[in-house]
C-alpha cells in the first residue's frame, strides 16, 4: 500500500519510454564487447532524491548509427550469399558476428577507453545456438552488502548465480549432469582490496576465511554445481560493487559457460548485481564517514534497548535478529531483522520525504544511485510499495521475511486467468514452468524482469533472440518452431 506521506502524482511517476529504447541500443553495445568493468560509474546522486534517468552510453549520433548496424550488416550478408554461392550459412553468420563486433566497438565512447580494456568473452568455435544454450540469472536482482564492517554487518559480500543448460532439439532437453558449468566476473579478480570484510570475519561469523573466499567457500571464478532442480548454481560469491580498475558498478556482467571435454558448448552473460548503497547516513550522522554512521546506530541501539554494543567487536545484526537471508535463528523473543528495521523506521520517514525522497524504500535499499528496481514494472510506473506494501506492512511481526513475498499471480492472474504462475508454495525465483525451465531463466531476475531499463540486464535476451524482454522466441531452445500454441502452463 503506498505511503500516505507521498502525493499520488509523485508516487506514480512513470519512467519515460525512451529509457527502454536506450537500453536496447546500449545492450547491443554491451554484447559487442563492453565489459561492465569498463562501463561508466553509476549516475551521481541527485539532490532532489528523484529517480535518476539513465544516461545514454554514447552520443546521439553514435546511438543512431548503432541502431542501423544490424540492418546494414544483414543487407551485406545477403549480398555476400548471392555473390558467393559456395559460402555456407554458418560461415556467413560467423562473419556477420565479427563485422557487427568491429563496427559497434568502433562506436565506443571515449570515456570507456580510459578505463580498463574489455577482455572479450571466450566464445565457442561455432554459433552457440547450433546445439546448446545456457540461460543465467541472479536469484534476487540485487544483493546488498555493507561498505564498512568495522562496527557492524547487516549483510556480507554474498552473491548467487543460477544457470540452466539446454540441449537444443525439436524437444529440448535440460542438462544437469555430464558437463561443467563455469562462471567468472570479468574485471573482478579480487575483492579483498576493496572491502575490510576479511579483517572482521572472525568477529562477525566466527570463521577466518582466506582472502577472496566467501562464507560458503565460493570464489570469484569457478564451477557451478547442480542443484537437483534442473539448474546449476554458485552461492555466496564474495563480489563487491568496485571493479579492479576502481570503478563503481552495481550491475556487473558475469560470464557463464558450459563445457564438455574441454570444448565450450555455449556462453551467456548475466548480471551479478551488488551494491553497498545503504543510506543510513541520511539520518545517522549525515555527511560523516561510514564507521561514524554505524557507531551512531549502535549508540542509539544501546540507549533504547539497554545493550552494550558500541565499543566492542563488530556486530552481526542477524546474530540476535533472526534472518532467513543468512540462515541465522536469532535470539528467542527478539524481532526478526526485517521487522526491527521496517517497523521501527516506518513512522520516522518524514525527514527523508522532506529531503525530496519519493521512494521510502531507497532510504535503506539501493538506492539513489543504484535504482535496484529497474524492471518492466518500474518502466510502467509500478514501484516497490505497489507489490510489497508500505514499510509498516513489510515490518508486520506475523510476516516471515524472505518467505511471505508478493507473487506474479497476485496481480496477473486477474488479467490472464488461463495462465499458470508460481508453483504452489514457491516464489517466482524458485518456480519452474514450460518444460521444467525456471521462470527467471526466461523472464529475468526479480526486480530486473525484462525488458529492463538497464542495458546490462537485457544483454542475454538480445544475444539469444535479438530483442530485450522475456525469451519468447521458440527457436532459442527448439530447433524447429512447435506447431502448438504456448499457453504458459506447467505441463506445456
Amino acid at each position: 500500500m503506498p505511503s500516505d506521506k507521498q502525493p499520488a502524482a509523485r508516487r506514480r511517476r512513470r519512467a519515460p519510454l525512451f529509457l527502454l529504447l536506450l537500453a536496447a541500443v546500449a545492450g547491443l553495445e554491451l554484447i559487442a564487447g563492453f565489459d561492465s568493468a569498463a562501463a561508466e560509474p553509476n549516475q551521481p546522486r541527485q539532490a532532489s532524491g528523484r529517480r535518476p534517468q539513465l544516461a545514454a552510453t554514447a552520443p546521439l549520433q553514435q546511438r543512431q548509427q548503432a541502431q542501423q548496424l544490424p540492418t546494414q550488416l544483414q543487407a551485406n550478408l545477403q549480398a555476400q550469399l548471392q555473390s558467393q554461392g559456395q559460402q555456407t550459412q554458418q560461415q556467413a553468420q560467423q562473419q556477420q558476428t565479427q563485422q557487427q563486433q568491429q563496427a559497434v566497438q568502433s562506436l565506443q565512447p571515449a570515456e570507456a577507453s580510459r578505463t580498463r580494456s574489455f577482455r572479450p568473452a571466450r566464445r565457442p568455435r561455432f554459433p552457440q545456438r547450433d546445439a546448446y544454450v545456457i540461460l543465467g540469472f541472479n536469484d534476487l536482482g540485487m544483493h546488498c552488502m555493507n561498505e564498512d564492517f568495522s562496527q557492524l554487518c547487516i549483510l556480507p559480500p554474498f552473491n548467487t548465480l543460477h544457470a540452466q543448460v539446454i540441449q537444443r532439439r525439436r524437444e529440448p532437453r535440460i542438462i544437469d549432469a555430464g558437463v561443467e558449468v563455469k562462471y567468472r566476473i570479468p574485471g573482478n579478480t579480487t575483492s579483498v582490496t576493496k572491502t575490510n570484510f576479511w579483517e572482521h570475519d572472525v568477529d562477525l561469523f566466527g570463521v577466518d576465511m582466506p582472502a577472496d573466499v566467501g562464507l560458503t567457500g565460493s570464489t570469484l571464478e569457478g564451477s557451478m554445481t547442480p542443484t537437483g532442480d534442473n539448474d546449476w548454481s554458485v552461492v555466496g560469491v564474495p563480489l563487491t560493487p568496485i571493479t579492479d580498475s576502481g570503478a563503481l558498478n552495481a550491475y556487473k556482467l558475469a560470464e557463464i559457460s558450459v563445457e564438455s571435454q574441454g570444448q565450450v558448448l555455449a556462453i551467456t552473460h548475466a548480471v551479478a548485481p551488488v551494491s553497498w548503497e545503504i543510506s543510513c547516513n541520511l539520518c545517522h550522522e549525515p555527511g560523516m564517514p561510514g564507521p561514524m554512521v554505524d557507531a551512531d546506530i549502535l549508540a542509539k541501539h544501546d540507549a533504547k534497548h539497554n545493550t552494550q554494543l558500541l565499543g566492542g567487536p563488530s556486530v552481526l545484526c542477524a546474530s540476535c535478529h533472526f534472518d532467513p537471508a543468512l540462515g541465522t535463528p536469532g535470539v528467542p523473543g527478539v524481532s526478526s531483522l526485517s521487522e526491527a528495521m521496517h517497523a521501527s523506521h516506518a513512522g520516522r520517514m518524514q525527514p527523508v520525504f522532506d529531503m525530496g525522497l519519493t521512494n521510502e524504500c531507497y532510504a535503506c535499499h539501493p538506492g539513489f544511485e543504484t535504482n535496484c528496481q529497474r524492471d518492466v514494472h518500474f518502466a510502467k510506473g509500478i514501484f516497490c510499495d505497489s507489490c510489497h506494501g508500505d514499510m509498516a506492512a513489510v515490518g508486520d511481526p506475523t510476516r516471515i521475511p524472505w518467505v511471505d513475498e508478493p507473487t506474479c499471480g497476485g496481480c496477473h492472474k486477474a488479467m490472464q486467468p488461463e495462465f499458470h504462475y508460481e508453483e504452489p508454495g514457491k516464489l517466482f525465483k524458485e518456480s519452474r514452468g514450460h518444460g521444467g525451465v525456471l521462470c527467471a531463466s526466461c523472464h529475468g531476475s526479480p526486480h530486473a524482469v525484462g525488458p529492463a531499463v538497464t542495458p546490462q540486464d537485457n544483454v542475454q535476451a538480445i544475444a539469444l533472440q535479438g530483442h530485450a524482454g522475456p525469451l519468447n522466441e521458440c527457436t532459442v531452445c527448439h530447433t524447429t518452431r512447435p506447431g502448438s500454441k504456448f499457453e504458459h502452463h506447467f505441463d506445456d
